[in-house]
């Protein structure tokens, strides 16, 4: 699947497998229908096996949108996931790009300036935390828009925000060069993830951006 910027306006980060496959793959599903147009894959404590077995749901009952794994590459090859979103600690992606298939997608984390040169060969960015608890900007941890909007000019790659990304304040981050964000409690924490992201895209396409 060659990557389409569009695919980037709200990627939907999985957050706990407390409700086992079914639950997850029907939460992502939801997400979906109210707008979400990527799942990135992400529970660091799930055995690979395991991780393969969701991908796959997730796959089968997502068709037409795009689902990446967070980190691990291992997986997303056996899953026939669509691509996998890299972590700062994990391997560059002009390394993954050499073992990767035609067309397949490669995100990569920035936190800050040293982590912008590892980014070559990624198709896009996801850089942040943004914003703290709460979806605050002045939160301890969270960079700000200003310091987002710097880095993603520092990027060759589009960008995505991610980090305490709300319905209340991703008209800001609109107004910045990103392209997109990426969003985890506020959509998969939600008790109607559908109405949640629908909440999310009509305050993006109200922003005009």
């Amino acid at each position: 699947m060659t990557l389409n910027p569009a695919l980037l306006r709200l990627v939907a980060i999985t957050d706990s497998f407390r409700d086992g496959i079914d639950g997850l793959t029907s939460r992502a599903q939801q997400a979906v229908l109210g707008g979400a147009t990527m799942i990135q894959l992400r529970l660091p404590d799930e055995s690979p096996r395991m991780l393969v077995d969701i991908a796959r749901s997730l796959l089968a009952s997502l068709p037409g949108v795009p689902v990446v794994v967070n980190s691990r590459m291992d997986v997303a090859m056996a899953s026939g996931a669509h691509g996998v979103h890299l972590s700062i600690d994990d391997l560059v992606p002009a390394a993954a790009r050499r073992a990767a298939p035609a067309g397949f997608i490669i995100g990569a984390s920035v936190g800050g300036d040293v982590d912008v040169s590892r980014t070559v060969g990624a198709d896009y960015v996801a850089i942040g935390p943004v914003f703290g608890s709460g979806g605050r900007e002045n939160s301890t941890g969270a960079m700000g828009l200003a310091r987002f909007s710097t880095l993603c000019q520092m990027c060759a790659a589009p960008a995505i925000a991610v980090g305490g990304v709300t319905a209340a304040n991703v008209a800001s981050v609109m107004a910045t060069p990103a392209i997109g964000v990426a969003v985890i409690s506020a959509l998969f924490s939600s008790a109607d993830p559908m109405q949640a992201a629908r909440a999310i895209r009509a305050a993006q396409d109200a922003s005009g951006s």
